[in-house]
């Protein structure tokens, strides 16, 4: 397939290239490369699929040094202009949309942020697929949209009318203007929520990747609600596998679907969502004493309470993915985290 993927100087999205890319797909990834964190390691994502940052020009589709059927192109979704040139030129077969403005707690500092990029931009991509053709549509969620949703596992048929941070309703508002197009214009759309993905090539801003930086600079970490929460921690090679399965399933409409007890997760429509996660939630604190066994020492801790916008616990129920998708993660902690380090120790030198 020739498959648009947005996000793809990301965590995620770097990933799901690499796997696209050796099985045969023709990849055109789209980043705006933004400073939300260290972009080191969003060059470093790029240059790892051949694109270099000094042959990388705005709005400017350039080739991989390394691999022929990968091109890149640094753009904003919320270019909507560029951005319907882009499928105008493409035709694209399936579009992958990973491209948002992440992060729970920086979305109560910078809301605005999360409106352009994860709404306006969501929208765009929506449009574009209207207009050009593109039947094939899977997109980042995220578990946050449970909020305040206390039943475990969390369910994609429980009612998610409850977000406790920006960040977590301008997913939620992605599904709703998913299946509006599912609905009006038969575009199959897959939502993927994902719990708290980790692994090399990680996000800065993740606790894996803070603490495994605070310990090896001999600082202290905040732990939130004393250790205590509880995460569904799930290996980025586990994400990229039920990604690819879906690019590759896309949703259907449910015939079974009813509108008097109407099930969250499917519709009448072309539309669908899945839990991506281990299904084996671990607290907070195992998961540091799994950093601190990979690293060799201890790691100085400030306990702290729940702060503003996190949940205290998420637990993924994979029963669809399992069912429909006969897939599910399984990527052990201590596994996932040891690669994490030895990446890290690599990537800069310590």
């Amino acid at each position: 397939m020739k498959i648009l993927v947005t996000g793809t100087a990301g965590f995620i999205g770097s990933h799901l290239v690499q796997r696209l890319l050796a099985r045969g797909d023709e990849v055109i990834g789209l980043d705006s490369i933004n400073d939300y964190y260290d972009q080191r390691v969003k060059y470093g994502r790029l240059e790892r699929a051949g694109i270099s940052q000094a042959t990388i020009v705005y709005n400017k589709l350039i080739t991989s040094a390394t691999q022929p059927l990968y091109r890149f192109v640094q753009m904003k979704l919320e270019d909507n202009e560029t951005l319907m040139a882009l499928f105008t030129a493409e035709r694209f077969d399936a579009v992958c949309n990973l491209a948002a403005q992440a992060g729970v707690r920086y979305s109560l500092q910078n809301p605005h942020a999360y409106v352009d990029a994860n709404i306006v931009g969501f929208l765009n991509i929506l449009e574009a697929c209207r207009h050009h053709g593109v039947r094939n549509l899977s997109y980042a969620s995220s578990s946050s949209v449970y909020g305040l949703n206390e039943t475990l596992p969390f369910s994609t048929s429980d009612n998610v009318d409850h977000p406790i941070s920006l960040y977590a309703a301008s997913k939620k508002a992605n599904e709703l203007m998913a299946h509006t197009y599912s609905h009006l214009f038969g575009i199959a759309t897959t939502g993927l929520r994902f719990f708290t993905v980790y692994g090399p090539w990680g996000r800065p801003d993740m606790a894996l990747f803070l603490f495994t930086k605070a310990a090896l600079e001999g600082r202290t970490i905040d732990v939130f609600n004393h250790g205590k929460m509880l995460r569904d921690f799930t290996y980025i090679d586990d994400i990229v596998e039920g990604v690819v399965r879906v690019i590759d399933n896309p949703a259907k409409a449910n015939p079974r679907w009813n509108g008097k007890y109407p099930d969250a997760s499917t519709s009448s429509a072309p539309y669908k969502i899945y839990n991506i996660g281990n299904n084996n939630p671990v607290e907070l604190m195992t998961f540091i004493m799994a950093i601190e066994k990979a690293l060799g020492k201890e790691i100085k801790k400030n306990m702290l309470p729940l702060q503003a916008g996190d949940v205290p616990a998420t637990f993924a129920n994979v029963t669809d993915l399992v069912d429909d998708l006969d897939y599910k993660p399984n990527t052990p902690i201590q596994v996932g985290v040891d690669r994490f380090v030895a990446w890290y120790r690599e990537f800069f030198g310590v």
